[in-house]
């Protein structure tokens, strides 16, 4: 076990565990490793959401760290029903926080990932629900609420490790002024900030959640307007 009920980082076994699992991505030998999944994939991650849940509440008092499987914490299961990848299991931990009354990905918020060689972070909604999407355009060209966006990202994009994303469409929606200038924000399905890097040393460190948070509160001024949009 690695916990005194207190996330004190994730651990060497964590990146073993998926190291592995990428190896030899089987029911079989995740059935034969479910103690490691248990105690160093899940246990810390447990504790990051609970804690980062707090943190982030600083920020966004509605939002939702629900350290059970499949809600903040995202299932390595995979659906091999569709698609052409029939591997069993997701290599990588997803953790998501977020805030509204919908479906979870129906809300902006707060997302961590984990791979064996890499971390990344995300704020924002990747995909809009369609009911979003005639709001957020209509936002966009609004001259409060799209000039605020615009100095919003603006502003994060000072930081050239995070990114800006994420386009879907290749033509201005009808209806639309194709020569807005907020045009390219009529683009987007989803919108929001993203920042990833190879794993640092501090992931191993009860420090991570200070780490953490710095980057998710840089980039929650896209989760504040996405936000209030929502409210609207």
């Amino acid at each position: 076990m690695v916990s005194d009920n207190k996330f004190n980082g994730f651990t060497k076994k964590t990146i073993t565990f998926l190291r592995g699992l990428e190896k030899n991505n089987s029911k079989e030998w995740f059935d034969e490793n479910r103690d490691l999944y248990d105690d160093y994939l899940m246990m810390p991650a447990t504790l990051y959401v609970k804690e980062m849940g707090e943190k982030l509440k600083t920020i966004s008092p509605g939002i939702v760290a629900d350290p059970r499987r499949d809600k903040s914490i995202f299932r390595l299961n995979r659906d091999v029903r569709f698609g052409a990848n029939k591997k069993p299991y997701k290599t990588h931990l997803g953790i998501y926080f977020w805030d509204g009354k919908g479906k979870k990905l129906e809300n902006t918020g707060f997302y961590f990932q984990l791979d064996k060689s890499k971390i990344m972070f995300g704020v924002g909604m990747h995909i809009f629900p369609r009911e979003m999407l005639n709001p957020y355009r209509d936002a966009v060209t609004d001259p409060e609420m799209g000039g605020e966006l615009k100095k919003i990202i603006t502003k994060i994009s000072k930081n050239t490790d995070y990114k800006f994303g994420w386009t879907k469409y290749k033509r201005i929606p009808k209806g639309y002024d194709p020569n807005h200038p907020n045009k390219d924000y009529l683009l987007y399905g989803g919108i929001g900030f993203m920042y990833e890097e190879q794993n640092p040393k501090v992931l191993f460190d009860k420090k991570f959640i200070d780490y953490s948070f710095k980057i998710f509160n840089d980039m929650s001024p896209i989760h504040k307007w996405l936000k209030k949009l929502n409210c609207l």
